[in-house]
C-alpha cells in the first residue's frame, strides 16, 4: 500500500485512508519514505505498538491514529535503544 500523506514526521496516511502514529524511536526509519514507498501493516504483539509498517527498508512500530502509547513502556524501549 502506498503513502497518501507523511506531512507530519510522527504520523503517516495510506491509501487506503488509515492513519498511523509512528513510534517516536522509529522515527528515523522513515526519513526515506517517498509517496511511492509501498509499505503493508501487520499486526504485532509488542509491548509498545498494535502494529508495524514493513517496507522502505525496515519495520516501524506504530499505533492507529487516536490511541496513546504506553508511556512506560516507551520510556523503557527508548532507554533499551
Amino acid at each position: 500500500m502506498k503513502i497518501r500523506s507523511h506531512s507530519e514526521s510522527h504520523i503517516v496516511e495510506l491509501e487506503d485512508g488509515s492513519r498511523w502514529q509512528i513510534f517516536p524511536g522509529d522515527l528515523d526509519l522513515t526519513l526515506n519514505w517517498k509517496p511511492e514507498t509501498e509499505l503493508t501493516v501487520v499486526e504485532v504483539e509488542d509491548e509498545v505498538a498494535t502494529h508495524e509498517l514493513v517496507g522502505g527498508g525496515g519495520k516501524v512500530r506504530v499505533r492507529p491514529m487516536g490511541e496513546s502509547w504506553p508511556v512506560r513502556d516507551i520510556k523503557d524501549a527508548l532507554k533499551d535503544g
